[in-house]
């Protein structure tokens, strides 16, 4: 649209917590000449000749230079909008009939304040053809990307009234669905890109070459563009030009005028003493906000207590692969040993949601992103002096992975379970899995033509199921065939008075979960244990042959 000079033509953000009604910004234009851009000299007589003598003082300004004032949504009207609301005919909306009653006010008031600025405010109809083109980099040869032609097409949101929004939010809660099977074209175009709601004031110029009685758009060119958003950043394009030299702006007419405008913020600036007591202001603010979070929050953690280990499980079910059916969906829950409690309110399984696959390499894989969580509490209260040395069982993660077909009828596709990590931190798993097989050919007819699959009657059966009493579980004779993993993230974080208590005496101690700093190191002291009790063993053997000689 115009040629610029040496100047920036960036953007500058600015933020402010004061009101934007405040703001003032003041435009000068006028046109370049030779008398405004080649110092001015004059031709002086003297005794020998003539001389030069350069004029160093202040210049006069030229013909057509014009000064205004602009307050923030003022609306300024150019020539081409006072001849066209001018007349009643051609008002249609109610912003038509109250520009027309504008314009015929400054009528009889003795006409326009400016000649050539004037405004677009934030509910004119106007676009900026530079926004609409936005480029990454300053070259001439640079091309737009498919996704900035796409976000072009985005609406962009604009402030309105808190209350309304929220009345219109309610009515439509309770109707909304969170999925849209068949979206049309303006939902796309209104949920693409989430932006933040902003007003907009374009300072405009009307730069038709003097003489000419005709007024179109073609001569319409923006000065400047400024936007607040609802967070208090204010963008202005260009940036105030404080002590840079003007900026110069180029008409694409056959007479190719060239025009100088700078832009100055002139609001009005805070005393010292108002300063002061704003900054006090706002520091009460934040620090009773400050004291309104702690009441909250609170300043301690929530501490457990002691002999009691807290283990809280962030979980996540990431993906499933290589399973025979699409439409996976994966039922977990986790079982809970002998000591171990949680609270009655917390949910300890659940159901994701179902996930088609899809081919990634040469395997099919589901991925689901399903999250869960589990605060678990262990008590070492009724240990027998016998059980001192024996380490807990840590509770353990079932899994079943069914499929749905399209008679809505599920399948089993497998079964697996883990025990929870004895050490904290993040930890990736992936839990292979199996399924039951029927007997005969018939079986798998029947799963195929009827639906349904053989399945356990008691999931935990994967394990050792806690029904189970004797110290052999045989399984022999159960077929089973394998299936597909299901990849898991665990985040294990535990809780207990020991971490804190690094002076305590080993003596003091008295319960094996707070030698073990939460049993964060179950495996190796398993290991240690488990050889202690061997040499035990060999030591009563060769007591009690040493009694029988």
């Amino acid at each position: 649209m115009a040629d610029s000079g040496d100047s920036d033509f960036g953007i500058a953000h600015y933020r402010s917590r004061d009101p934007i009604k405040n703001l003032k910004v003041r435009v000068t234009l006028q046109p370049v000449t030779s008398a405004t851009t080649v110092p001015t000299a004059t031709s002086l007589p003297s005794g020998e000749g003539s001389r030069v003598q350069d004029i160093t003082g202040p210049q006069k300004e030229p013909d057509g230079s014009e000064v205004y004032v602009f307050r923030w949504q003022e609306k300024v009207f150019s020539k081409r909008e006072e001849e066209l609301y001018a007349d009643e005919n051609t008002c249609f909306t109610p912003l038509d009939f109250k520009y027309h009653d504008e314009v015929v006010s400054l009528q009889n008031a003795g006409g326009r304040p400016t000649k050539r600025l004037f405004s677009y405010v934030d509910y004119d109809r106007f676009t900026n053809i530079d926004e609409q083109t936005t480029m990454m980099t300053t070259s001439p040869n640079e091309q737009p990307t498919w996704l900035a032609q796409r976000v072009r097409t985005v609406r962009q949101r604009r402030v309105q009234d808190k209350r309304t929004r929220e009345s219109e939010n309610n009515a439509m809660l309770a109707k909304m669905s969170p999925i849209i099977d068949n979206p049309s074209e303006e939902f796309k175009l209104r949920t693409h890109i989430t932006n933040t709601p902003f007003q907009v004031m374009h300072i405009m110029a009307d730069l038709t070459s003097p003489g000419s009685q005709i007024h179109d758009l073609e001569d319409e060119y923006v000065l400047c563009t400024i936007k607040v958003d609802i967070n208090g950043v204010i963008s202005v394009k260009p940036d105030f030009n404080r002590h840079r030299d003007p900026y110069v702006i180029v008409t694409e007419s056959s007479k190719r005028d060239a025009y100088r405008f700078t832009i100055q913020h002139i609001s009005k600036q805070m005393s010292r003493e108002e300063k002061s007591r704003e900054t006090k202001m706002y520091r009460e603010l934040y620090s009773r906000h400050a004291d309104f979070l702690a009441a909250c929050v609170g300043h301690e953690f929530d501490e457990v207590p002691k002999g009691v280990l807290r283990l809280l499980i962030l979980g996540e079910v990431i993906s499933a692969k290589n399973f025979e059916h699409d439409n996976l969906y994966i039922h977990y829950f986790i079982e809970l040993p002998r000591n171990w409690s949680a609270a009655r309110n917390q949910q300890l399984s659940g159901v994701s949601q179902i996930c088609q696959t899809q081919v990634v390499g040469r395997e099919n894989v589901a991925y689901f992103c399903y999250p869960f969580e589990f605060d678990l509490l262990y008590r070492n209260e009724d240990i027998t002096e016998e059980e001192k040395y024996v380490l807990p069982h840590w509770p353990q993660l079932f899994v079943e992975v069914l499929s749905l077909d399209s008679w809505q009828r599920y399948r089993t596709e497998g079964y697996g379970y883990i025990d929870m990590p004895g050490t904290p931190g993040i930890h990736n798993i992936e839990i292979n899995t199996w399924r039951p097989m029927g007997n005969s050919v018939v079986d798998k007819m029947r799963s195929f033509f009827i639906g349904g699959s053989p399945e356990l009657e008691d999931p935990t059966y994967t394990a050792v199921p806690a029904t189970h009493e004797g110290e052999i579980l045989s399984k022999f004779g159960f077929k089973t065939e394998s299936s597909g993993s299901v990849k898991f993230k665990l985040n294990m974080i535990q809780q207990s008075q020991i971490f804190m208590e690094s002076t305590t005496s080993k003596r003091k101690v008295g319960s094996l979960i707070d030698r073990l700093g939460g049993l964060s190191m179950q495996h190796s002291v398993q290991t240690v244990l488990e050889m202690f009790m061997k040499a035990r063993k060999k030591m009563q053997a060769a007591r009690d042959s040493l009694q029988t000689l």
